[in-house]
């Protein structure tokens, strides 16, 4: 049954201000309204919620052995959460990053372009990298798994770390520029207060979007390249030795720099 979960430190001053309706389930730290609930409507203070983190997952019952994707769609097994540190400290739940890797278990049969049909371009077993807020999650034979489109992938992790992955598509991996460490008149910058630089280096390119025979179209950007691109765009990773590295798509590339 699919549920939605409200929990985080505003919870007290949210039970404070909603009205009793059947179908709470209040505890300390979380309350959760069923299904059962339907259509009712809620109005709640927003600033009740303050701080509230919203999860809902769809559950798969244990009757159903097995799901296959339609059309484009990817089944992908999530990894788990990482539970400790580099340094060793555990981790609560509320802190733990959420992954956005995974295994692709099941494939879709892909889809119709044009008068061609393209299979879908991943293989089952790879470990694949995918966007944010991607998809839809759900619970299946005990694990966490993922259900979304071939173009939400970003590439697929050949290594076990982001600076060797694969692009997918049109997307693009930039090593990001370091932060400058010093204003112009010479003062030690904070962490907080550096500017998200938006230059890089292009590591590593996609093969480029499908036109409408079917064919791929090849990036105009390569490898090697130093690149202006859009602030705000793109997913961020951190490799290994700490380096910052962005994935976005061709078309928030907005310079070449020489």
């Amino acid at each position: 049954m699919a549920s939605l979960q409200l929990s985080g430190p505003g919870i007290t001053a949210a039970k404070r201000c909603l009205p009793h309706f059947d179908g709470f389930r209040l505890s300390s730290s979380t309350f959760r309204l069923s299904s059962s609930v339907g259509a009712c409507a809620v109005a709640v203070d927003r600033r009740c919620f303050r701080g509230l983190v919203v999860k809902s997952s769809a559950v798969v019952a244990p009757k159903y052995t097995s799901i296959k994707p339609l059309g484009d769609r990817v089944l992908i097994k999530i990894n788990t959460s990482e539970e400790v540190t580099v340094g060793g400290i555990l981790l609560p739940s509320t802190a733990q990053s959420k992954p956005q890797a995974g295994e692709v278990v099941a494939l879709g049969e892909g889809k119709t372009i044009g008068n061609s049909k393209v299979q879908v371009s991943i293989q089952t077993g790879s470990q694949v990298v995918y966007t944010k807020y991607a998809g839809t999650e759900l619970e299946f034979n005990g694990s966490n798994h993922i259900i979304l489109k071939e173009d939400d992938i970003v590439g697929i992790l050949e290594a076990d770390d982001v600076k060797d992955l694969k692009p997918l598509n049109d997307r693009v991996l930039i090593k990001v520029a370091e932060a400058e460490e010093k204003t112009a008149g010479g003062l030690l910058l904070t962490e907080a207060s550096k500017e998200k630089p938006s230059i890089g280096t292009v590591i590593a390119v996609g093969p480029g979007l499908l036109d409408g025979e079917g064919n791929r179209k090849p990036l105009t950007v390569s490898p090697g390249s130093t690149v202006l691109y859009s602030k705000y765009a793109g997913n961020e990773f951190k490799s290994a030795d700490g380096a910052l590295y962005v994935v976005l798509r061709a078309s928030d590339v907005m310079a070449v720099l020489s």
